[in-house]
């Protein structure tokens, strides 16, 4: 079985646009493949669809065609619902629409990607039957906003097309950022703390460990996978001590406990924070734990949708330390995968899983989300240090994030 490139590392790009006006069309020219139905019908797309697919030079992506954002009825808001979900998570935006037709929808559709500050591309299709408008062309050029001509239904403009993808890919894909390469650095080495357990996958690792030794093996960095037990003596076998110490988050007492102080110590999950989202924030978002109070509501973001076995993180360790910590009852509820309210503010805190299946641009629109509604949100391996009393140890790695921390915890002293 091929091993695939996970969705979570793979450049998103939304196809948005009117009912009927080539989406799947286009998608299914620059896939090669008939990915979605094309039909006279408008509406035909219910659902996203996702592709994913090799983007030469770009790499891995994931196309994603959407419902038409005029859907009408019932149904039709259930669609436009779900094509809103989609905006979260692009990297990439393609509008498209019928050559001759610019009006509010477009206008409202490449409004809302630029005020996510994600990059656009305007796909001026079926300029067979007509030209697009004059003033609308110089609009885009005036703003600098790449657009082509196609016929997706036989293929024109469709090498031009990718070109404009190429082009307007955001330069932090281009310009991959590293899990923990940057931490550990070229010949040195990091021991990872891996634990198997009963959510342990069978026969494997679980993917941000994965993910993590693959990105020290690009970094020419190596090394050492461990169990918790076995810890200890692994750092003994050693002749000089590694540059970084990452545990699973659950067993950060035990991996703190038999690390030496002077070897810097973190989790996968703390990593994934600044991966794949906004580290100082989420620091700060943990540091709302604080001001928790028995009664509150927490909301529990799974990227994933897991089957809970046994002790899980999120619905049965995370909610006890938590509640321990505070010293009452919280009440907690959780999403899976791509739900998230739109309304937060009932919630005093946004707690997230590391985000390994889903790519960042998605948690990035969720934490905006959070500021938007004055939510605090943090992470899963924040969330746990800071409960267990050894946040500022596991933040060592990152000067910044520590140097905030410090600053935030004496202003709150200095005001109690």
């Amino acid at each position: 079985m091929a091993l695939k490139t996970p969705k979570g590392f793979r450049l998103h790009i939304g196809l948005f646009g009117r009912r009927n006006v080539g989406k799947s069309s286009l998608l299914n020219a620059i896939t090669r493949q008939a990915v979605s139905i094309v039909s006279d019908t408008a509406g035909t797309t219910t659902d996203p669809v996702e592709k994913p697919m090799e983007l030469l030079p770009l790499g891995p992506v994931l196309f994603i065609d959407t419902a038409g954002v005029d859907d009408v009825g019932v149904l039709g808001e259930m669609r436009v619902e779900k094509t809103q979900k989609v905006f979260d998570r692009t990297d990439l935006g393609v509008l498209v629409t019928d050559a001759a037709e610019w009006g509010d929808y477009e206008t409202a559709i490449m409004s809302e990607l630029i005020r996510r500050e994600v990059p656009v591309v305007v796909v001026f299709n079926k300029i067979d039957t007509a030209a697009p408008k004059p003033a609308v062309v110089k609009e885009l050029d005036d703003r600098k906003i790449l657009h082509v001509k196609t016929v997706a239904a036989d293929g024109t403009g469709i090498l031009e097309f990718r070109q404009a993808l190429l082009d307007s890919a955001p330069a932090d894909f281009v310009n991959t950022p590293t899990i923990l390469g940057d931490l550990v650095g070229p010949g040195e080495m990091a021991v990872l703390v891996v634990p198997i357990d009963k959510e342990a996958p069978k026969g494997r690792l679980i993917m941000p460990q994965v993910q993590s030794i693959r990105d020290l093996l690009d970094s020419d960095a190596m090394c050492m996978v461990v169990k918790e037990r076995e810890l200890r003596e692994g750092l003994a076998r050693l002749n000089r001590p590694p540059k970084l110490v990452v545990t699973d988050s659950q067993a950060f007492l035990k991996v703190a406990a038999d690390t030496p102080r002077e070897i810097p110590l973190t989790s996968f999950s703390i990593l994934f924070a600044r991966f794949k989202g906004d580290l100082t924030t989420q620091v700060e978002g943990a540091m709302a734990i604080e001001n928790l109070k028995p009664g509150d509501k927490v909301l529990v973001a799974e990227s994933c949708s897991h089957h809970p076995i046994g002790e899980d993180i999120g619905r049965v360790k995370i909610p006890r330390w938590l509640t321990q910590y505070v010293g009452g009852k919280l009440i907690f509820e959780h999403v899976q995968g791509h739900d998230f309210q739109n309304d937060l503010t009932e919630y005093k805190l946004i707690i997230h899983c590391g985000a390994c299946t889903t790519n960042r641009r998605e948690v990035l629109s969720r934490i905006m989300r959070c500021k938007e509604h004055g939510v605090a949100i943090t992470n899963y391996g924040l969330t746990i240090a800071y409960s267990l009393g050894i946040f500022e140890r596991a933040l060592e790695p990152f000067p910044a994030a520590l140097e905030m921390y410090r600053g935030a915890s004496a202003d709150r002293e200095r005001h109690q």
